[in-house]
């Protein structure tokens, strides 16, 4: 029975077929521009971008911009690369230039399609951003859609690993810049730590198009980009404690899967106190929570965490005597990112290779923040309906379904579930030897590299495939009458298991097939393109995200670039990509009559989405398919999240060994447990980023102020209010408000003048004076203070003090944001114990964040002045500014806005920008709201601040 929603679904279409409908009118506009267009000679096509720019200009917007600028890309596209955007394609680059999400089925062009709202975006002049999953794609789709940009006239950049800063400076100025989002986020943050305005790479956050924006966006925001510089070594510790952990048996630890969680017991806790002690890592006598402990205890948790959650091959691999981190997601090797807090390092102990010692963060940013800088956001993947809510509440990203081309033909069929896994992964040979016999290609997806093997061993073994296949044949005989298929299927299976098995020699597999995992990730693009051939067997670890099509029959572009690369052009090489092109139409046409693209799940992830990105490798483009997901109750989902009652009510039932169960209703409970754990995972990143956002409002004021401290060329008069600002700061602290002169700490006072300022001053003499008073204290201490400097100006000469108070105030401001950032680090890591309290641990975070801030500017400003009153130059050698080499591993306003307290805060640290912010217009004061600093413009440091407090703007909202 249907329900209403069914009903008016049926009756007037979903929300999602009225939105797709609205863009129709738009399409047959530029349907009907197509003749113009291809009327049109190369040049005057390629002029079409001079007019456009031109008509920006004069004030015509984007929008009204679109229909032609989309004629005259699709146009484009047919003459540079021989291929026409279809109409679907058209509305998902208007979904694109909207700053939505895009779902499209794969192999419906996405690509193809980022390039219409990529070419609009870039007539502004402000630079695009396409953002991939892997230099591999960067670099492909760059050389690919760049001959559509460059045809009509717009240049195209690239920003991959490995390139110099020069290099980067030039793709960002690009109009349209294809990067990786790791290269984009460690450019910015790398950015923020130059020491000149010409060194940094990157210009405006504009517009930016996300491919596979679910596995970027979702998946990888997990974890934060992190630029660190190395601290002591203490690979000595990490080895000691590594030793220690088989000293542990089961009772003294509790793992919990789901939370990734190592915790000791109570007797674990005597047990490691007995342990730490004999091995002299702990003060025999000692508890082992005292402050001076704490560090080991961590160390030995996090080395447990390596023994019983960190599994080799499926969490990382070791390559060349090195741990390296292998994603979850897409099962790619992450070179250069490691593990944080002492984890890395127990991995590195564990496995006995080098242990690099861990390090201290010196910038760190999340995807979700630095994505959230762009004005304008959009992108693309196959799959992104099923996080809507998180696109929506995280990024204010809409997700829409675009409708494919041709109607998918593939069938999805129930899963089949098995007791063990032995007998699931007999169901999977036999269906692998069942395909390889037709002729049809397959593809059979595993969640570890380890499990890839296993099966490739299971295929590749003769004795195992033997094994097999008697198996299966003994199975065939004992299925019941009835099921007369079923038991020819697996007597087939079983003799051309027989029959394979006998012709191998030597080394060769007995199913001839390719293994796609992080171990042979450099062959990924060929071994995907190949994938279609009939009868191919590949084994992939998590094909998510893999960005490259499968093709029945080959790609055949993929075998003349591999086959004839070498080939000069000519009549020859034509000719023999034309055989290539005859021979894969062949191969293409049988693997359709085999019945298209096979693929297998070799068991359930925790998402939904990778899931359906599995399956949608197969049916492209309306081809036939088929899709089947094989499960064990031994599966980590099943086992983890599943009912521990299942199997035995199974045996129960009389389920023989190798059968399975098939049912829709498994499939709704099993998709039941998945909208589980990605709600949990949801909860779990939407917490991480409440916290992240604390801290993004200090980083974008810190970032802020650095860029204009970099853009001005006179940094006297802040240096000054700065100085002024410490001298009130002293004498606040030493003469109490309305303090008799006897009640005055002048002792302190003159001891510090001394300390801060470097000024040997009579304070403690002023106060026996006749009728002095707290304000000619401070105004003496300024004039001395004052005169001093000016006397270090005359003699080091204006300039090169200039390039040393923004020396000062760079490094200095540099150096405190690090231990601000470690401070933070620490306090994060504690603050949730006071959930215990009845507090909430997320606002005592912001409060005490907020505090330590304002500590921040207040020893800024004191630290600054410091320096300034006693640093000594040589005037023949000028102190040269650190450069970019010297960082080690070395904007826009994000959506949301700052809290109250740090918009307060960010008009403290931006003192200065009344005089620094180039282009910065003065504002009429009835035009200004008390309430939002950003509506006052240009605010003279001596003029009433327009808040409203009475007070000069440099001691109120302007103080720094």
């Amino acid at each position: 029975m249907l329900g209403l929603g069914s009903i008016a679904s049926k009756l007037f279409g979903s929300s999602n077929d009225r939105i797709v409908k609205g863009y129709q009118a738009r399409v047959e506009a530029i349907n009907a521009l197509e003749p113009e267009m291809e009327a049109l000679s190369d040049d005057a096509l390629r002029g079409k971008t001079a007019e456009f720019r031109q008509r920006l200009e004069n004030g015509e917007t984007l929008d009204k911009l679109l229909p032609e600028a989309f004629a005259v890309v699709r146009e484009g596209g047919k003459r540079a690369l021989g291929q026409r955007h279809y109409d679907v394609q058209l509305i998902g680059g208007m979904v694109l230039h909207e700053g939505k999400i895009a779902e499209m089925k794969t192999g419906e062009g996405k690509t193809l399609v980022a390039t219409l709202a990529v070419y609009l975006n870039a007539l502004e002049g402000k630079g695009v951003h396409v953002v991939t999953v892997n230099d591999y794609l960067a670099r492909r789709d760059a050389a690919w859609m760049g001959q559509v940009y460059g045809f009509l006239g717009l240049t195209t950049g690239t920003i991959v690993h490995g390139l110099s800063d020069e290099e980067r400076r030039a793709a960002y100025r690009c109009d349209v810049t294809y990067a990786t989002n790791n290269e984009l986020g460690f450019d910015y943050l790398r950015d923020n730590m130059k020491y000149r305005r010409a060194e940094m790479a990157q210009r405006a956050h504009r517009f930016a198009i996300v491919d596979e924006v679910d596995s970027i966006l979702v998946d990888e925001a997990r974890t934060p980009l992190i630029i660190s510089g190395p601290l002591a070594d203490k690979s000595d510790l990490y080895t000691a404690i590594d030793k220690l952990v088989p000293q542990l048996v089961e009772d003294d630890y509790e793992i919990d899967e789901k939370q990734r969680t190592a915790n000791f017991t109570e007797q674990g806790s005597e047990t490691l106190e007995r342990i730490l002690a004999e091995a002299n890592l702990i003060e025999d006598g000692t508890d082992l929570y005292d402050t001076e402990n704490i560090q080991v205890v961590h160390h030995m948790n996090q080395a447990l965490r390596a023994h019983q959650l960190f599994q080799r091959d499926k969490d990382y691999i070791v390559r060349n005597g090195e741990v390296v981190i292998i994603d979850e997601f897409t099962g790619r090797m992450m070179p250069g990112r490691r593990f944080s807090d002492g984890l890395h390092q127990a991995l590195e102990a564990k496995e006995n290779v080098a242990i690099n010692p861990e390090n201290q963060t010196l910038a760190s940013v999340t995807f979700q923040n630095y994505f959230r800088l762009y004005d304008k956001l959009g992108g693309m993947t196959g799959t992104a309906s099923t996080e809507a809510e998180e696109f929506g509440n995280i990024y204010g990203l809409e997700v829409v379904e675009i409708p494919t081309n041709v109607p998918v033909a593939r069938v999805d069929d129930d899963d089949e579930v098995y007791r063990t896994f032995e007998d699931k992964y007999r169901a999977i040979v036999a269906l692998i030897a069942d395909c390889s016999r037709r002729g049809q290609p397959i593809i059979v997806g595993t969640t570890s590299i380890e499990k890839s093997e296993l099966l490739s061993q299971m295929l590749s073994d003769k004795k195992a495939v033997l094994a097999i296949a008697d198996k299966l044949i003994e199975q065939a005989d004992n299925t019941d009458k009835g099921e007369a298929e079923l038991a020819e299927y697996l007597r087939q299976a079983g003799e051309y298991l027989k029959e394979t098995a006998k012709g191998v020699k030597g080394k060769n597999p007995a199913i001839p097939h390719q293994v796609l995992n992080a171990r042979f990730h450099e062959q990924e693009a060929l071994i995907v393109a190949q994938a279609g051939v009939p009868g191919a067997v590949t084994i992939a670890t998590n094909m998510a995200g893999r960005g490259t099509d499968i093709q029945l029959g080959g790609n055949a572009d993929m075998r003349i670039v591999t086959e004839l690369g070498e080939m000069e052009d000519g009549a020859e090489k034509e000719g023999k990509a034309q055989s290539i092109r005859e021979e894969v139409a062949k191969l293409k046409q049988q693997a359709l009559d085999a019945g298209g693209l096979y693929v297998v799940g070799t068991e359930r992830h925790e998402s939904r989405r990778i899931d359906n990105q599995l399956r949608g490798r197969s049916g492209r483009q309306g081809d036939p398919g088929h899709s089947k997901f094989f499960l064990s109750l031994q599966d980590d989902l099943m086992r983890i999240f599943g009912s521990d009652r299942m199997d035995g009510m199974l045996q129960k039932l009389g389920l023989k060994e190798g059968e399975a169960i098939i049912h829709n209703w498994i499939n709704k409970a099993l998709e039941k447990a998945q909208q589980k754990v990605e709600a949990r995972n949801f909860d779990i990143r939407k917490n991480l980023l409440k916290y992240d956002d604390v801290m993004n409002d200090q980083r974008r004021v810190v970032f802020d102020q650095r860029l204009e401290l970099m853009e001005e060329d006179d940094l006297a008069e802040p240096v000054k209010d700065m100085r002024h600002d410490v001298i009130e700061d002293l004498v606040a602290a030493h003469i109490p408000e309305k303090a008799y002169p006897e009640q005055w700490d002048t002792e302190g006072l003159q001891e510090q003048v001394k300390a801060v300022l470097n000024l040997d001053l009579p304070v403690v003499a002023w106060a026996d004076e006749e009728g002095i008073a707290e304000d000619d204290v401070m105004e003496r201490l300024k004039r001395a203070a004052d005169e001093a400097y000016a006397g270090r100006v005359a003699r080091f000469g204006p300039d090169v003090m200039r390039q040393v108070e923004r020396a000062v105030l760079l490094q200095t401001l540099d150096g405190l944001w690090r231990e601000h950032l470690a401070t933070l680090d620490n306090l994060r890591s504690v603050v949730g114990f006071r959930g215990y309290g009845q507090r909430d641990p997320l606002q005592e975070y912001r409060t005490e964040a907020f505090q330590l801030f304002e500590a921040l500017l207040a020893n800024l400003r004191e630290t600054v002045t410091k320096h300034l009153m006693v640093v000594e130059v040589r005037t023949e050698a000028p102190p040269q500014l650190p450069t970019a080499d010297d960082v080690p591993g070395a904007a826009p306003q994000p959506a949301e806005p700052m809290s109250p307290a740090m918009a307060k805060a960010a008009a403290g640290m931006a003192a200065l920008r009344g005089e620094l912010a180039p282009g910065a217009a003065p504002v009429a004061p009835e035009a200004r709201d008390p309430q939002r600093p950003e509506t006052w413009g240009k605010v003279g440091r001596n003029e009433p601040c327009p808040c409203g407090s009475g007070k000069k703007y440099k001691h109120c909202h302007g103080a720094i």
